[in-house]
């Protein structure tokens, strides 16, 4: 764990997904900017904002991010910040409230001080921070919103799990750290930059996550695209990847 002034980094993986937030609600004031032009500017400020803080605070680490060009130095790097400046565009554009910043840290390929941000709502979930799920199942799996993949229905029917549709990863994955909802089954396909930080909240916080054949998440891969991942209740994780290997 590095520090910078007072900012270890997992408070500055909070302090930028917190205010990277604050940013985007304020790009929504009094709706003076609509649809792909709102989406377009919330992009690029969030995305200008967090590389200035990270330029400042920790030069000598590497990023990828889904707003900025990979210049394959994170390769050569064991330290790797994956961000996501605005995940679920789509929904921050259509005034929705399941969208969310993402601030990731790799070590070695492996989420270590992550945070991801509920801005809409006012919530940020941290890895030094966030309580371990626990208490009773909700008997609800999240789902992108007017589509449910192959495998996540499959779940849902062989464990009775009733669908919850939400719009972005992180407001999904969010659901489940909370206790909303007890499963994210993800077959469609994403980017590092989609799940990175929303995995290392979810593992602090005591979820099971991992590919949905049960093998490790790996990050800062030459090719940043992530076929799967599962993350839920841990007294969940037998059955689910037992459901998912009778379709695999």
């Amino acid at each position: 764990m590095r520090s910078s002034g007072s900012a270890t980094d997992a408070e500055l993986a909070r302090m930028l997904a917190e205010g990277a937030g604050k940013i985007l609600v304020d790009i929504r004031y009094q709706q003076l900017l609509r649809g792909y032009l709102l989406g377009d500017v919330g992009d690029a400020m969030a995305q200008t904002w967090i590389a200035a803080v990270l330029a400042e605070h920790r030069p000598g680490d590497a990023v990828l991010s889904e707003e900025a060009k990979d210049t394959g130095r994170r390769l050569s790097a064991d330290r790797v910040w994956i961000i996501d400046p605005l995940d679920g565009t789509r929904e921050f554009s259509a005034g929705r409230n399941d969208w969310a910043v993402h601030i990731a840290l790799t070590e070695g390929g492996q989420p270590t001080d992550c945070a991801v941000s509920l801005p809409a709502i006012d919530q940020v979930f941290s890895t030094d921070s966030v309580p371990k799920v626990d208490g009773e199942l909700s008997g609800r799996m999240v789902a992108s919103r007017g589509w449910t993949s192959f495998e996540a229905g499959h779940v849902s029917h062989r464990l009775g799990l009733k669908v919850m549709p939400i719009g972005s990863a992180g407001a999904k994955a969010m659901a489940v750290v909370r206790g909303d909802a007890d499963a994210y089954v993800h077959a469609g396909g994403q980017y590092e930059w989609d799940n990175c930080a929303p995995v290392g909240v979810a593992q602090a916080a005591g979820l099971h996550c991992s590919r949905i054949d049960g093998s490790e998440l790996e990050y800062n891969r030459p090719n940043p695209f992530m076929p799967d991942f599962v993350i839920c209740r841990r007294e969940l994780r037998d059955p689910i990847l037992s459901a998912l290997d009778e379709i695999l």
